[in-house]
């Protein structure tokens, strides 16, 4: 029971979106960790992704009954009350921000909070209404990094809307190629995606462009002076390449694998950032 409880609040994500956070603090803090601040932070923002992801389940459990990768999770085959999930994401959501708010400062706090709001409400009725729910996902997923830079230096800054711009980018074209392979699935629960509404060509396109935006933003963190040349470097490496794997999907035949080769590069660049971004400030 224990276990469905842990697949409840989707642990890939909540290690994905710490894994940024952790990112952004190393970067804010120059690798000088003060120990109770970082591990407030992780565990906190982690507490609080959790709870927005235990409430995402209990609100797409219709959902989750039309899709074969998701009809067999606790709210759908009753493994899991209702009642008890509620009540576990509400703990979860409470303890994170409250660790938040005591032990990192208030701004985070806050803006966990709209994270939170973001992901459960606004996005959780976006996705059903409109391929737009996409772009209010991203605002959702673009928190956590803010929120790592934020408990460091207790102010919104450029810097830190530069962080939430390229995490915001970076999401599109991810999320756009997961519904590439997944589109079935997607068709099948009846979630208006992009290449079901606008078809296969323009979410290339739209990947293309999400991609040649994102290689910008984090160009951009070089050239207001945040981070060193061999971060730029990593970046424009990473970045192109994955603009290449792009690219290669419009002669391809096969789309599902075209959008799930995306997809894993998107992870790949992921990770490349988040260290890159860590260890920015004192390489040269």
């Amino acid at each position: 029971m224990l276990k469905e409880y842990y697949r409840l609040t989707k642990p890939g994500i909540v290690y994905g979106n710490v894994f940024t956070t952790i990112a952004a603090f190393l970067f804010a803090s120059r690798l000088h960790i003060a120990p109770l601040l970082f591990l407030a932070t992780a565990l906190g923002i982690g507490l609080v992704i959790a709870s927005a992801c235990v409430f995402n389940n209990y609100i797409d459990r219709d959902i989750d009954r039309r899709m074969e990768r998701t009809k067999d999770r606790a709210l759908v085959s009753g493994a899991i009350p209702a009642w008890k999930a509620l009540a576990f994401g509400a703990i979860l959501g409470l303890c994170g921000i409250l660790l938040l708010y005591a032990y990192v400062n208030s701004l985070s706090a806050l803006i966990a909070v709209l994270g939170f709001v973001f992901y459960v409400f606004i996005y959780g009725w976006a996705k059903r209404t409109s391929h737009w729910g996409t772009v209010v996902g991203s605002i959702s997923g673009s928190v956590p990094i803010v929120v790592g830079y934020t408990a460091v230096t207790g102010r919104f800054d450029l810097a830190a809307a530069l962080l939430f711009l390229i995490l915001a980018l970076w999401q599109m074209p991810h999320f756009y190629a997961i519904a590439m392979y997944r589109l079935d699935e997607y068709v099948a629960a009846g979630i208006p995606v992009l290449p079901a509404r606008k078809g296969m060509k323009t979410t290339k396109l739209y990947i293309a462009l999400y991609i040649l935006a994102f290689i910008v933003a984090t160009c951009s963190l070089t050239f207001f002076g945040y981070t060193g040349y061999v971060y730029l470097a990593v970046m424009l490496f990473f970045g192109l390449a994955w603009l290449s794997r792009c690219l290669q999907s419009f002669k391809a035949s096969d789309d599902m694998r075209s959008g799930r080769r995306i997809f894993l590069f998107s992870l790949i660049v992921l990770v490349a950032f988040s260290v890159a971004l860590a260890m920015g400030p004192i390489l040269p």
